[in-house]
Order: structure tokens, then C-alpha cells, then sequence
């Protein structure tokens, strides 16, 4: 005779089966909608998740100067210091913001209005001064003149259109930057900056009542471990990437190097995705010197920056950064091309401080197996 419990419990097994099936059909048949439903669903909440974001980067800074505001001697700076500290925080960004877009950002703009107005007639120059090279000249090889040949094939025109250009960042920046998007991201931004002990108390007061002891130790271990590289990593490689934008642009100025703001702007960018940013930085800067400038210009500028990238690698990126996030070059260059290849530059970027915290669970993985094996071991 069969057990009423064991039917019971095989119905409820089959019958949950069948639900889930139902749903993974229903899933898979309305795809398209539910895709466009999340992706509305995460447009609508972009400016919450901007200003958290924007409050990440700048929770350090206000750590410091509220700490910094708790020194002093009057009780009044004291008891305000947490808003003395965000409004001290944001009068500086907004200061910067002033900066770039009335001094840094016109002159940008008008370098790349220039190039993509003359971008044909400094390709056509470099043609011609090829063609004038004598027949011996190692420029002169069949690989050369056929990858030129490839090249003039191209409508250089077609892809440097300043009217499409410009309707690709007007579309972009009308996009994400709307009005209102930017005030609900910074009054966002504002709150969660007042009130970061009690939100960060209350994720740990959640969590500690979900998880076991030991696993909410190790959950806060990990999450304190991992904001410290995320926020460490993206802070220095933001204030490096503008001492080498800073430095490539004057040295370029003084070599009198066509664009040397825009360069000096792009390889800035560029160097904050370590080893293929530099590259891909410098060997487009120095196809655009070679067509505005000619080759003794952009041998120079080659040697310049490479050396100035050094003196950034050897010793400004390490008094910035401090102490190394210890991973390999070549994991390094593993995470940069799986995290580009599947994320594009956002996730070149955020590659390293991603495998530095993927390496950190790996190590502790093993170490926890190499531990049990011990005890084990011990045992017998």
C-alpha cells in the first residue's frame, strides 16, 4: 500500500514541475516584452541609481572632511560637520564642473571641429608626401602600399561627418541628462550621503538576520574589502588619468603638436584602462600627429609620452595609488580584454578591480580547502 505522505509529497513535485515549465514557456514566448519592460523599468529608476553612484564617489571625500570637521573647536562645526561635509564636497564639484565646461571643454570641442573639418586635407597631404619617398625607402614595401592602397579606398569622409557627429551627442546627451533626471539624481545623491550610517546599518541589520554568524562576517568582510578596492581603484586612476592629461598637454603645447589639448584630453582618458588604454591611446595620438604634423613630429611625440608614461608607471601612479591591488600584468590584461570584449570600455575599466576581488575569493577559497585538508589530516 502506498505511503499518503509519499503521493502527497510526489504531487506537489510534479505539479510544481509543471508550473515552472508554464512559466519558463510564458517567459520565453513574451521575451521581447519583458525585455522592453525591464528596460523601461531601469530607465525609470537611472537617476536613483546615478545618484547612488554619485554618492559612492563621493562618500570618501566626505568621510574625510566630516572627520575633519570633528577636530575643531566649535561646538557648532562639530554638531553640523556631516552637512558641512557634503556641502563642502559639492561646491568643490560644482567648481570643477565650472572649470571644464567653460575653459577645458570649449577648447576640446573646437580642436575636434577643426580636425573633422581637415581631416581630408591632412589625409591627402600624407598621401603626397608618401608618394614623393624614393622606391628604396622601407615605407616603400608591398605590405605598406597595400594597406595605403586599402585606405584610400576608404571614404574617409563618410566617417567624420560633423553634422552626424554631432547628432550622436546631442542624442546621447539628451538621453541621460535631461533636467529632471539630474536633480532627482543629485537630491538622490544628497540624501544618501546624510543618512550613509543608517542605510549601511540597515543592510547589516538585514543581513545578519538572513545569514548565519560566520557567513555574515564574511559577507561584511567581503563588502568592506571590495568598496575599498572599487573606490580606490576609480579614485586614483580619475586623478592619475588627469595628471597625464595635464602633462601629455603641455608637453605637447611646448612641441607644438596640432591638438595637443584634444590628445592630451584623449590619452588622459585612455590611461585610466591600464596597458590597452595607454596603447590604444598613444597609437591613435600618433596617427593623428603623423597626418598633422608629419613624422618627425610624431616621433617626437611618441618618445615624449612614452616617457612621460613611465615616470606615471614608476612613480606618480604609485604615490597615488598606494598600495597595489597586487594583481598580475598579465591577469591584468586577461580581465581588461574578457571585460571589453563583453562590456565595452565600462568594462575594460572596471576589469581590475574585478579580478582583484575575484582573486581575493579565490585565495580564500583556497586557503579554507588547504585548512580542512589539514584538519583532516590531523584527524587520521
Amino acid at each position: 500500500m502506498n505511503n499518503p505522505k509519499h503521493r502527497w509529497r510526489s504531487w506537489l513535485y510534479w505539479f510544481g514541475l509543471g508550473i515552472a515549465i508554464i512559466a519558463v514557456y510564458k517567459i520565453l514566448d513574451n521575451f521581447p516584452n519583458i525585455m522592453e519592460g525591464i528596460h523601461r523599468f531601469f530607465n525609470i529608476i537611472g537617476p536613483f541609481l546615478a545618484g547612488v553612484f554619485i554618492a559612492y564617489l563621493l562618500y570618501m571625500p566626505c568621510r574625510s572632511l566630516e572627520s575633519l570637521y570633528k577636530k575643531s573647536k566649535v561646538k557648532v562645526i562639530v554638531k553640523k560637520s556631516r552637512t558641512l561635509s557634503i556641502l563642502t564636497v559639492y561646491i568643490i564639484a560644482i567648481l570643477i564642473l565650472i572649470i571644464l565646461i567653460n575653459f577645458i571643454l570649449p577648447v576640446i570641442i573646437n580642436s575636434i571641429v577643426d580636425l573633422i573639418n581637415n581631416i581630408q586635407g591632412y589625409y591627402e597631404a600624407a598621401i603626397n608626401s608618401y608618394n614623393t619617398l624614393p622606391e628604396d625607402s622601407i615605407l616603400k614595401s608591398s605590405a605598406v602600399k597595400e594597406a595605403i592602397q586599402n585606405i584610400q579606398n576608404i571614404d574617409i569622409k563618410q566617417y567624420f561627418k560633423l553634422d552626424r557627429i554631432l547628432e550622436y551627442i546631442l542624442g546621447a546627451v539628451n538621453a541621460v541628462t535631461s533636467i529632471f533626471d539630474i536633480f532627482v539624481a543629485f537630491i538622490v545623491s544628497v540624501y544618501v550621503l546624510a543618512g550613509r550610517k543608517e542605510i549601511l546599518t540597515f543592510f547589516k541589520r538585514l543581513a545578519n538576520a538572513i545569514f548565519k554568524d560566520k557567513t555574515y562576517n564574511n559577507i561584511n568582510r567581503y563588502f568592506d574589502d571590495t568598496n575599498q578596492i572599487f573606490f580606490k581603484f576609480i579614485a586614483s586612476q580619475f586623478i592619475d588619468a588627469i595628471v597625464v592629461g595635464i602633462l601629455v598637454t603641455i608637453a605637447m603645447t611646448i612641441m607644438k603638436v596640432k591638438y595637443a589639448p584634444l590628445l592630451g584630453f584623449f590619452i588622459g582618458l585612455f590611461n585610466m584602462i591600464p596597458y590597452i588604454g595607454a596603447i590604444i591611446a598613444v597609437g591613435i595620438s600618433a596617427i593623428i600627429t603623423l597626418i598633422t604634423g608629419g613624422l618627425g613630429n610624431a616621433i617626437w611625440m611618441l618618445i615624449v609620452v612614452i616617457i612621460l608614461q613611465q615616470i606615471d608607471a614608476n612613480i606618480i601612479n604609485p604615490k597615488i595609488v598606494g598600495q597595489s591591488l597586487k594583481v598580475s600584468p598579465l591577469l591584468v590584461l586577461f580581465s581588461v580584454t574578457v571585460g571589453g570584449a563583453y562590456f565595452g570600455i565600462l568594462g575594460m575599466f572596471l576589469a581590475v578591480p574585478a579580478s582583484a576581488v575575484v582573486k581575493i575569493l579565490v585565495e580564500d577559497f583556497i586557503e579554507y580547502k588547504n585548512r580542512k585538508k589539514k584538519i583532516k589530516q590531523i584527524e587520521v
